[in-house]
């Protein structure tokens, strides 16, 4: 009689652990399936992630870099020959450095770069500079846009919002509310995946704002890492 009441009590037990592990598998399914709702460091369901920078793990977040007019043209040129493309790509390459540092994989792309077309990541940011033609005193600080072109309208508000205070914080240049429409139509904002969040700065002007540009190129880089690194972590920004 006990020896029944044994195997009984062993069968249900049994019985418990298949429809239990059933349970997690279905759950999980929905919870992470195609309809569920990414957090900023997480790829969307369905997506994968084609990196250049080796190392690359799918934990890890992942980040696209445009360095401005690199591999296409030279972007503003000032009278003695400085270009726009040159300080892109030296604020660029730190960008990336510092942001590798922070165990975060990062693509360095170009302004056509072939990769673009479909691109899928945590966000995307292009980094230029503007002009370097003298307009008035005020042609002085950044400006930062969004993209609004694809399925992550919030999400590309909030990349800027946290770009916007953290760059402000880290340069000390003002924030230039004259966002262009080669800003807000930027062509990279139509060839990446709908689901990539995107934005586009411009770090300062090359004519009043050369100095901190050229000579100080980190400063500018920590303040787009800082603004990455507050969207990539929900980090906190004040209100506007």
């Amino acid at each position: 009689m006990l020896k029944r009441i044994f195997s009984q009590v062993i069968i249900v037990f049994l019985v418990g652990i298949v429809i239990a592990t059933l349970f997690t598998a279905l759950t999980s399914q929905t919870l992470f399936g195609s309809e569920a709702i990414p957090m900023p460091y997480a790829l969307p369901t369905g997506e994968s992630s084609t990196q250049t920078t080796g190392n690359t793990s799918p934990s890890r977040p992942h980040i696209g870099i445009v360095s401005g007019h690199w591999g296409n043209d030279s972007g503003a040129v000032c009278p003695d020959g400085l270009t726009e493309a040159e300080i892109n790509l030296s604020v660029a390459t730190l960008v990336q450095q510092r942001l590798a540092e922070q165990d975060i994989n990062v693509d360095l792309l170009k302004e056509f770069d072939p990769q673009l077309d479909g691109y899928q990541a945590q966000a995307l940011l292009s980094i230029h500079a503007d002009s370097c033609t003298y307009i008035n005193d005020l042609a002085t600080g950044y400006k930062v846009a969004p993209s609004l072109a694809g399925t992550q309208p919030e999400r590309a508000t909030r990349l800027v919002a946290c770009i916007r205070d953290r760059y402000a914080a880290v340069t000390g240049l003002p924030y230039h509310n004259s966002i262009t429409p080669d800003m807000t139509s930027y062509h990279a904002f139509n060839e990446i995946s709908p689901n990539t969040p995107a934005a586009i700065i411009e770090t300062g002007f090359m004519n009043l704002d050369r100095e901190i540009l050229t000579q100080h190129p980190e400063v500018i880089a920590q303040g787009i890492v800082n603004g990455l690194l507050c969207y990539l972590y929900n980090e906190n920004i004040p209100n506007p």
